[in-house]
């Protein structure tokens, strides 16, 4: 007689697991729905080939995610889980194989703090309330 299928989650097939979900338990990405962005934006790469969240996963892959300006950080899977784990038995999901920066990139990177530190503040994106905008008018005013 057949068995009729257990209810519950959908299983992974064994010895895989989705990307995106990886992604997001290996705290490698603060949400999955980030991990999702980012495959499906062409910043996460497995083996050497663009990956889409769905991919499966399976020990010994490589891993290769771009994060900021131009930075790239390189990681072999090492064990899986499908389900939230604390952080540091996450740390222990994925070996980080990512060559130490240059000096000329660490000077690159402080040029950039310095770029920003200096930067001018936005204006809010809020519209100004009453008494804002009555204060730009009377700046306004006054330089002409």
């Amino acid at each position: 007689m057949r068995e009729a299928p257990q209810p519950g989650p959908a299983k992974e097939t064994a010895g895989a697991v989705r990307l995106d979900v990886w992604l997001d338990v290996a705290c490698l990405f603060k949400t999955r729905s980030e991990a999702q962005k980012a495959c499906r934006g062409g910043k996460v790469e497995v083996n050497g080939q663009g990956a889409k969240p769905h991919r499966t996963i399976v020990v010994g892959d490589r891993l290769r995610i771009t994060r900021g300006p131009g930075r790239k950080q390189h990681v072999v899977v090492q064990s899986l889980a499908a389900q939230h784990v604390p952080k540091a038995e996450a740390r222990r999901l994925y070996e980080d194989v990512t060559p130490p920066p240059t000096p000329e990139e660490l000077a690159v990177r402080e040029l950039e703090r310095h770029f920003w530190k200096a930067r001018v503040p936005r204006l809010p994106r809020t519209a100004p309330d009453r008494r804002e905008r009555r204060r730009l008018l009377r700046e306004k005013e006054g330089a002409d």
